[in-house]
């Protein structure tokens, strides 16, 4: 499906650049998961809760910086890994907050995001 979404992709960040706002936009890219770079059923491939891309532009991101990787199969997180909490808590310091007084009420006890500990990954931000 990425190749259904490159051209309105770069266009979208092309615009942003034109128009002097990527600098203060900031864009991700993401999915629910990763995926196996097998199938186990036939039927496409299955979740990959071991190794997933996302990508940042804009909004105070390194250009260019690569943050961790996985396994020459895309099977598993290698080298440094991190957690889904990280890129909240870099997220929310992207956007001007800070991850430990952002809380809210929920069920009757105060939570917070990224629950008990996401690190901000300084190497993405510029």
């Amino acid at each position: 499906m990425c190749g259904m979404t490159d051209l309105p992709i770069a266009g979208l960040l092309t615009d942003l650049k034109q128009r002097g706002l990527l600098d203060t936009t900031l864009v991700i890219w993401g999915a629910e998961f990763g995926r196996l770079p097998m199938s186990q059923g036939g039927n496409g491939r299955d979740h990959n809760p071991h190794g997933f891309t996302m990508w940042f532009a804009g909004g105070g991101v390194k250009p260019g910086t690569v943050v961790g990787e996985t396994d020459e199969m895309g099977l598993n997180a290698v080298g440094k890994r991190l957690h889904m909490r990280d890129f909240h808590a870099t997220i929310l310091q992207l956007l001007g907050l800070d991850q430990n007084r952002l809380w809210f009420l929920h069920n009757g006890r105060n939570e917070k995001l990224t629950d008990f500990g996401g690190n901000v990954i300084h190497e993405m931000l510029a």
